[in-house]
């Protein structure tokens, strides 16, 4: 639409830029053949202790919240782990791959003029590292952490603080995530949503509250956004 705002963006990190599950090779050592099942655990694991800290207002950052994950993950697989061993997966946890798509998807999103934001449940610390590390910072202007304001997604705490932090107005600024609970936040927060459906096996929570548009890939991203401006 001519004269419009240009849109603003949020790019959840964990799961969407970047894959959670990208240390099975490294768990192979410590779980054998449970690798990817201690792995889909760990990340089940970090996801609700954030949101019971979100809940209980017992906040501890994302990291703590990884940690004991992991801990969780190890004694219910039965899986000891050294000081040394926990260490070198917890910094390999801030070094995570990204995604095929994810550098086309951002170098189209801003060569389309949106405004291109990391927003994450991360220490914005732990964030950079692994923006630098995959070489996709040049695309951000800004890193906002839901630690500035100590509580999780999908608490409406944190979109608000997202659109004060980048000056948006909600209509037009989209929540861009691959973890459905964080589109029916943004959502619920007055945003717009992009849901990345990376595998037809991942599906949205049936609730009345649904993403504005679906891609199966980031590269796809610019086109969705656009095509439902000019709608």
């Amino acid at each position: 639409m001519k004269g419009a705002l240009p849109e603003t963006i949020a790019f959840d990190i964990y799961g969407t830029l970047v894959d959670t599950h990208g240390l099975i090779a490294m768990l192979r050592c410590h779980a054998g053949d449970n690798a990817p099942q201690f792995s889909q655990l760990w990340r089940q694991k970090q996801l609700e202790y954030s949101f019971r800290r979100g809940l209980m207002r017992q906040y501890r950052d994302f990291g703590v919240c990884t940690a004991e994950a992991l801990q969780y993950a190890c004694l219910s697989f039965g899986v000891s782990l050294t000081e040394d061993e926990t260490f070198v997966l917890l910094d390999a946890y801030r070094a995570l791959p990204i995604f095929e798509d994810v550098t086309e998807g951002l170098g189209n999103a801003r060569d389309a003029g949106f405004h291109l934001y990391a927003f994450s449940n991360g220490k914005a610390a732990d964030i950079r590292q692994l923006l630098d590390h995959a070489e996709i910072s040049q695309y951000f202007i800004d890193i906002i952490s839901v630690d500035e304001v100590q509580s999780f997604k999908p608490d409406p705490l944190v979109y608000h603080h997202f659109l004060e932090k980048a000056a948006a107005k909600a209509e037009n600024a989209w929540m861009v995530s691959a973890n459905p609970f964080d589109v029916i936040g943004a959502v619920s927060a007055g945003m717009k949503s992009a849901w990345v459906q990376r595998s037809q096996e991942v599906i949205m929570d049936p609730w009345e509250i649904g993403p504005t548009v679906v891609i199966q890939c980031l590269s796809g991203l610019a086109e969705a956004i656009t095509s439902r401006r000019e709608a």
